[in-house]
């Protein structure tokens, strides 16, 4: 990534601290500073990570000589894993601004080199980039936990292989068709830590998935916008920028479709988080709709019934006042034998 000045090397948690410091112009927090575990301390601080996404949605961030995008390359590579957690707390709103972004065709050389070093990483996670796979059962076997009584004719047919991932082959640089496969993959990538992100990823996460979907949500009031602006858009630029609707291939759309399930049915309660997903989720949904994309139509139903369901109460049981005198008779029968026997 090239800059002008000499980049600081990475390699440990404390170094990047110190060059991050130094990115953000004075120095950091207290206790991040004084912690004992400084890559734990990146990414769980609110204030660090309020700082860090204002500059990625501030205008002109994530061209080829933007500092903090090369401290997030050299951060991931220096292969420190609380380092590399704290990097994939950010993906959220690195993927979120490139995407939308990228579709009115600016520089964006900074975003690309991060997203392309966390693809490459995760191409590596897998061998040689290897699809995903999981094997279902085929209903044309018989049983095995019953006896059949036709016993079969031909031989048994094999499992039937769903592919969760499609391979990932080497990329070197970002192009428009390689882009949603590439963004995906580096979404796999953050699904697979979900369980250690911070709240405030995942909405951040939930808010760009409303913004790509470019529809209205039911949730949404009548005042409310039709996209939601960057907050520090106005300042740095003199306008507010909005973020933009996106392509969905389902290269991208499925990854998305899971962080959003995780966010709405995950085991963090938060009714915050669960409000947004829901949100986000019903998005999803009226645009696999307007596309009638059958796989992401399927997918994000469930998940707003889901949502629904989850929200629904659980009724108490109630019994009839014949099921109460139906009660009553057996406690006498009952009473009328242990005094027979007696």
């Amino acid at each position: 990534m090239p800059n002008d000045a000499p980049p600081q090397p990475i390699h440990s948690a404390k170094d990047a601290l110190d060059a991050l410091a130094g990115i953000l112009g004075g120095t950091l927090p207290g206790p991040v500073a004084a912690a004992e575990d400084p890559a734990a301390a990146l990414l769980n601080d609110p204030d660090v990570a309020s700082a860090v996404t204002a500059r990625f949605r501030g205008a002109g961030s994530g061209a080829g000589n933007d500092a903090l995008c090369r401290w997030l390359y050299d951060a991931f590579r220096a292969n420190v894993p609380g380092l590399q957690l704290a990097v994939l707390r950010f993906v959220p709103t690195l993927a979120g601004v490139y995407m939308c972004r990228a579709v009115s065709r600016k520089p964006l050389a900074g975003f690309e080199a991060v997203l392309l070093a966390l693809y490459a990483h995760a191409a590596a996670q897998r061998g040689a980039g290897q699809a995903e796979t999981v094997s279902l059962p085929n209903l044309a076997n018989p049983s095995p936990y019953h006896d059949a009584k036709v016993p079969p004719k031909g031989k048994p047919t094999d499992l039937d292989v769903a592919v969760l991932s499609q391979p990932l082959e080497p990329h070197g640089t970002m192009r428009a068709t390689r882009r949603a496969r590439i963004v995906g993959a580096v979404l796999e990538l953050y699904h697979g830590k979900l369980a250690h992100m911070p709240l405030s990823s995942k909405m951040d996460f939930c808010e760009f998935c409303v913004a790509w979907a470019g529809t209205q949500s039911k949730l949404d009031g009548a005042d409310k916008p039709r996209l939601p602006p960057a907050p520090e858009a106005a300042a740095a630029g003199g306008g507010e920028e909005k973020w933009r609707r996106v392509p969905l291939p389902w290269e991208l759309f499925q990854p998305v479709v899971r962080i959003v399930a995780h966010c709405l049915l995950g085991p963090m309660r938060s009714d915050e988080l669960k409000a947004q997903a829901a949100r986000a989720a019903e998005c999803l949904y009226w645009r696999a709709a307007e596309t009638v994309d059958a796989p992401a139509l399927l997918a994000t139903r469930s998940l707003v019934r889901l949502s629904q369901m989850a929200e629904e109460p659980i009724p108490e049981p109630s019994f009839s006042t014949g099921a109460i005198e139906n009660m009553a008779e057996l406690e006498a029968m009952k009473a009328n034998i242990l005094s027979t026997k007696n």
